[in-house]
């Protein structure tokens, strides 16, 4: 007779006492003489189930005793409490009925190389270290949009293939797109959230994203996901407290409800529990001088030239400087996106502020005030070796109703493998898409 789930493993404790059955599969099993120890989770927890020869059916001990890593089964028995098990509960099996025998799992718990774990990506994503950064990246997204969304943002969808570049062509991937000629994958949905913003005043896309920079570093996916949140009548500082208000809102969330998920990938939460308005900010030029001063200090960090971009050693060590994230603003204008306000103080540095995470994660969100000038606009899509026609709806929004605005973009993985402490961005995304990885 087929025995129907009454509960997940993340409520077993309001059924302590009770006979209950649990779906799941089988992630360890030993066998003591008359015992049978079978791990089984659920997606929604882990549990201990108990198996007694003397308490069970022939049929059943037998079950037990065949299982295979990876099984699928369904599981009957009494929930008792237990301070030495993991989660306090254990399960004293009464029944178990057998819904899939699986072959011999690949993923054993001998050390296997990264090659050979993402080639078995698809399987890996069931390890308990995966599964946890996998359900922090899902609060990270959540605690992201509930609280864009109860601060009166509008999500506002963006188009994925899009017909000019965003941020410049050389990182672009491209298609045929039927007769029009080239379209290209998506570099950010900024452009297309600010003609959202000027109807509904705040709104926020949330998307995948493509890069195709030729990079293997740690922090590089050719594929990745950012939400991009935009304001109307809002100056460079208004945008860096919005940031912080908001990274500080995933932070503190993260913390309280993934708890759990934390202890698994063992992170030190003391520089997390830090992580609260105001953070600190240093201006480029000081960032400059920061690093001639200290370089030293960090492998691979070289001296900057004014006008040079930071590097990843260059942001570890601005960021080892202060206890939480801190913003690097002012960047020359030369150096970024032809959309960035200049500083009307300083025209050669622009509006705009990158945010970096401490412990060596580094950027993490880059933001602007955007150019709400037509006639600066257009100077600035020239001066940037860009078709001035290819982009007449994005001056449109400056010739109609132009106000102040800025905006940001934070990218979902880097923020995750941040708050996960883990070292390597591929983890924070369930297929990751590399320069030499698109496999599975």
């Amino acid at each position: 007779m087929s025995l129907l789930p009454t509960t997940s493993i993340a409520a077993i404790a309001t059924y302590a006492g009770t006979q209950v059955t649990l779906a799941g599969w089988v992630a360890n099993r030993t066998e003591k003489g008359r015992l049978i120890f079978v791990r089984l989770r659920d997606g929604s927890g882990v549990i201990q189930c108990v198996v007694f020869k003397t308490a069970v059916t022939p049929e059943t001990f037998a079950c037990a005793q065949q299982l295979t890593l990876e099984s699928a089964v369904r599981v009957t028995g009494q929930v008792r409490a237990d301070a030495r098990a993991p989660g306090g509960y254990e399960l004293d099996v009464q029944q178990i009925e057998l819904v899939h025998a699986a072959s011999e799992y690949p993923i054993t718990p001998k050390e296997h190389g990264v090659e050979f774990l993402m080639a078995h990506r698809h399987l890996w994503l069931r390890s308990s270290k995966q599964h946890a950064l996998l359900r922090l990246r899902a609060e990270v997204i959540a605690a992201a949009q509930e609280w864009l969304n109860a601060q009166g943002f509008v999500r506002f969808d963006t188009p994925i293939l899009t017909p000019v570049a965003a941020e410049g062509t050389s990182n672009l991937f491209a298609t045929e797109y039927f007769d029009l000629g080239q379209a290209y994958l998506a570099q950010t949905g900024q452009l297309y959230v600010e003609a959202g913003m000027m109807s509904f005043g705040k709104v926020y896309s949330f998307g995948p994203t493509f890069r195709a920079e030729k990079s293997k570093t740690r922090r590089h996916l050719t594929e990745f996901w950012m939400i991009e949140p935009e304001v109307a009548f809002a100056t460079h500082d208004d945008n860096l407290v919005l940031q912080e208000s908001f990274v500080s809102a995933i932070v503190q969330r993260c913390l309280q409800r993934c708890a759990d998920e934390l202890r698994v990938l063992e992170r030190d939460i003391a520089p997390l529990e830090r992580c609260v308005p105001p953070f600190p900010r240093i201006s480029y030029d000081d960032a400059i001088a920061l690093v001639a001063e200290r370089h030293g200090d960090v492998a691979g960090c070289s001296p900057l030239a004014w006008g040079d971009d930071l590097g990843a050693p260059h942001e570890t060590l601005i960021a080892a400087q202060f206890d939480r994230p801190v913003f690097v603003e002012r960047f020359p204008t030369a150096a970024k996106a032809f959309y960035m306000q200049p500083d009307p103080d300083r025209p050669e540095v622009a509006l705009c502020a990158d945010l970096l995470a401490p412990e060596g994660y580094g950027e993490i969100i880059g933001g602007s005030q955007r150019i709400h000038d037509a006639g600066l606009l257009e100077q600035r899509i020239i001066e940037h070796g860009l078709r001035v026609d290819d982009y007449q709806w994005y001056l449109d929004l400056r010739r109609y109703g132009s106000v102040p605005h800025s905006g940001f973009g934070m990218g979902i993985e880097r923020c995750t493998a941040w708050i996960a402490g883990t070292q390597h961005i591929r983890e924070t995304i369930a297929f990751p898409r590399m320069l030499y990885r698109m496999y599975p």
